[in-house]
């Protein structure tokens, strides 16, 4: 693209046709037109003909390199297309016209007498043309080959020798596949035999990629002791398609070798081209150059060019689409042809991943129907219809594109890796767990987010080790949450109680807002010394819960905003009265009155207030209505209606049937479940509870059938009996109560329900054990539904004296 006129940039192709219609009048545009688009079939190509023409139009006439190869093939065409004024192109060396010239470096072609250049013979030591080279690369002529063994069954003899998994007949068979002239496979046979090592992992020194596809073909052959080399910077198994530093690498490595930043974004890619000044841009900034943007034929508005069309080039919007029925899910839509089917296929699927119908792989869907999807070998198992993707050489694809997992990875070494790609080993399960994940499409969706982006660029470019304190100095938000726990889930990070440290943190500030030290040191007390110590106590083992957490946070703000009041009327807990409580008491704007109470409490309790007295409110029992009939029916309902999601199902029951609260619901654990020959039971105390036949054979397939929701980091085994949407986490106790009231179950009043109508069934203790309550809250509930089995046993024991 440097030194380009505006001429060139603009119209290469008509400006060849009118440079051409200068000369030869035998010819009319139209055809000579259709001759450049045949002989130069790219971008590139074509305005290097053009700028060559353009800077010295006596080419067509004299036909006299230096000039591109491109000018030749042009001369070439023309004349086989019946042109009597243009010239034949000249060779380089002699001069004279040639119907047929080869390229040469420097831009001067030249005849095959002048090309072939003699060279003196290593037999007979005479300057002779030369027709083939000996195992030492020297020139051999037509009357000395070379005779020093016969390098293919020197070749076949090491290979049968060495895996006897293959015969004479699959090692030649395999070198025809690899290289099919003679000369070839001579040159590939001495190169193996004089570094057998090329075989077991060497042979990204290999000098000829005709050495890889022979491994290649070996090992599709069956072979079990050669081995396709990996790639000696990022050590994975893929194709070795460059060349750097005498090392045969692949793709992805050599695109980071190239990489410098984009003059146009900033992003560091390997170039696509360079500007007018010789500045690099990447393909992204390419396309959208002014330089390479071209007048559409439908809209007329100069657009990167997404399709050319024989009656000129058209933008995306603009590009031969046709209403028809989508041959996968039906629709009436906008479509394009699918080159794999033939049948119309609309943009929703062509952008849809699935888990095939027929093998039940994730991947693009590429046939059948919307209930029923194909991927592309299902579609079409004939290998040899399907290309690969040039970097990782697995996916089936016809694009010649890298595939959407290979640049996912390329993107994520850009992101993480060092200039040469390589990744820490601490995010080497992070990396995995992206590149690997069963929607790349989602994952790259992620990381290319701007919020994303920063953060993993932050993450790699710091050469500290990966901890959390280390996040913790990254901008706080959801990005960071969810990155967090995808890094913990992948054992990138250990695992740590995120709800209690973001308490502490707010507790932190809380207490900090105070100015007055006597009070600063009062809320710390209370928040840290008697909320914090006890929640910390409760939980052990345990994971937080939103309500514990909501819990202390309520305290400690009604505690907060008491002092506030104080502090504005110019009172302390010292000299705070009942006349002053009371008056607050009496002001229907407070909130937290409950809270509040136990604050003041405290702070007597504690001697940093006197004579204060805040009354508690007992409970007696629970307010709503206790109906039966419906937790009955809800239980019907969710063992029999099979169009309810099988985790919704059992959440409810074990709400209705046992009386468990959101929070403990949705922290239990597939261990938490037991497995008999013939029973299931579950843990909610310390006994466990033998299930009945129906919810136990609903609690079977919960657990076989049990899938997260994160797309990304999701480890294979999850412990989870309801995994959430963050990878290693359950869903929260918000979560399953706004699914469970959507389905008619209002939680905090069917579980009143449950809870008394056990309570008036069992004994306290037995309760406490098998449902995981308190024994003076299984104590409460009994008194509350009359159930006092207390009073029963003094009165069965009283009949029994008597």
């Amino acid at each position: 693209m440097t030194g380009l006129s505006e001429e060139v940039l603009a119209d290469p192709i008509g400006l060849v046709v009118r440079l051409v219609g200068n000369v030869e009048k035998h010819l009319p545009a139209e055809h000579v037109r259709d001759i450049v688009l045949a002989v130069v079939r790219t971008r590139a190509g074509r305005r290097s003909l053009a700028q060559a023409l353009h800077d010295d139009p006596s080419l067509l006439r004299t036909g006299q390199p230096p000039a591109p190869y491109c000018v030749a093939k042009l001369l070439m065409a023309l004349h086989d297309a019946g042109a009597q004024n243009v010239a034949l192109p000249c060779c380089g060396e002699c001069g004279r016209a040639c119907r047929y010239v080869g390229s040469s470096t420097g831009g001067r072609w030249g005849c095959s007498p002048c090309l072939d250049k003699p060279a003196v013979c290593a037999g007979c030591h005479e300057e002779r043309r030369v027709t083939s080279r000996d195992r030492n690369g020297e020139p051999r002529c037509a009357n000395c080959p070379d005779t020093d063994g016969d390098p293919l069954r020197e070749l076949t003899e090491l290979i049968t020798g060495f895996d006897p998994a293959l015969d004479t007949d699959a090692v030649l068979a395999a070198l025809g596949r690899a290289t099919v002239r003679p000369a070839g496979q001579r040159r590939l046979a001495w190169a193996v035999v004089a570094r057998p090592e090329l075989l077991t992992g060497a042979g990204y020194e290999a000098p000829t990629p005709a050495a890889l596809r022979f491994i290649n073909e070996l090992v599709d052959a069956g072979a079990t002791n050669i081995v396709r080399p990996a790639c000696p910077r990022c050590h994975e198994v893929k194709a070795l398609s460059k060349l750097l530093e005498g090392k045969r690498i692949c793709r992805a490595c050599f695109a980071r070798h190239a990489a410098v930043p984009c003059f146009g974004c900033g992003a560091v890619r390997e170039p696509a081209t360079r500007d007018a000044e010789g500045r690099p841009l990447c393909p992204n900034c390419m396309i959208r150059q002014p330089a390479n943007l071209e007048e559409c034929v439908g809209c007329r508005r100069r657009k990167p060019v997404a399709n050319r069309l024989p009656d000129g080039p058209r933008c995306q919007n603009c590009r031969p689409r046709i209403i028809a029925e989508c041959g996968i899910c039906g629709r009436t839509a906008s479509c394009d042809m699918s080159r794999a089917t033939g049948q119309p296929w609309c943009d929703r699927c062509q952008q849809r991943w699935v888990a095939c119908s027929n093998c039940g792989t994730v991947a693009q869907a590429r046939s059948g129907t919307w209930e029923a999807p194909l991927c592309a070998k299902c579609t079409n198992p004939d290998p040899t219809f399907w290309g690969r993707c040039p970097v990782c050489t697995v996916t089936w694809q016809l694009s010649t594109r890298p595939c959407q997992r290979c640049v996912l990875d390329q993107r994520v070494r850009d992101l993480l890796g060092d200039a040469t790609g390589a990744i820490r080993p601490e995010l080497v399960p992070f990396h995995e767990a992206l590149t690997s994940s069963e929607r790349p499409d989602v994952a790259f969706a992620w990381v290319s987010r701007s919020q994303v982006r920063d953060l993993l660029e932050r993450l790699g470019h710091d050469e500290r080790p990966v901890t959390h304190e280390v996040l913790d100095e990254l901008p706080p938000g959801k990005v960071l949450a969810h990155l967090r726990s995808v890094l913990v889930a992948t054992g990138a990070l250990p695992s740590r109680e995120e709800r209690l440290i973001a308490l502490e943190k707010w507790i932190t500030a809380t207490v900090q807002t105070r100015s007055d030290l006597a009070e600063r040191r009062i809320l710390h007390g209370y928040a840290v010394w008697h909320h914090l110590r006890r929640f910390r106590r409760r939980l052990g083992e345990e994971h937080a819960t939103r309500l514990q957490d909501l819990n202390v946070r309520c305290h400690v703000t009604a505690a907060n905003n008491f002092l506030d009041w104080l502090t504005g009327e110019g009172l302390t807990l010292g000299t705070c009265t009942q006349t002053d409580l009371e008056r607050w008491m009496a002001d229907s704007t407070v909130s937290y009155r409950d809270e509040t109470g136990h604050f003041v409490r405290w702070s007597v309790q504690h001697r940093h207030a006197h004579d204060l007295t805040y009354g508690t409110v007992r409970w007696t029992g629970p307010l709503g209505t206790i109906d039966s009939e419906k937790r009955w029916d809800d239980a019907r309902r969710f063992l029999n209606d099979d169009t309810l999601p099988t985790s919704d199902r059992v959440a409810g029951l074990l709400l209705i049937l046992y009386a468990q609260k959101i929070a403990t619901i949705s922290q239990l654990a597939v261990d938490d479940v037991h497995f008999d020959s013939d029973t299931v039971s579950i843990t909610f105390g310390t006994s466990p509870v033998v299930l009945p036949a129906p919810l136990a054979s609903l609690v079977r397939e919960l657990v076989a059938t049990r899938r997260g929701k994160a797309k990304i980091g999701t480890p294979e085994d999850v412990s989870w009996l309801f995994p959430g949407g963050h990878p290693g986490r359950p869903l929260t106790d918000s979560q399953i109560g706004n699914r469970l009231h959507k389905i008619g179950i209002r939680p905090k009043q069917d579980r009143s329900t449950a809870l008394f109508t056990l309570a008036a069934e069992l004994p306290a203790a037995i309760l406490a054990r098998m449902l995981g309550v308190h024994i003076k809250v299984a104590v409460q509930w009994q008194q509350a539904s009359a159930g006092d089995w207390a009073a029963y046993a003094a009165d069965v024991s009283h009949r029994t004296s008597s």
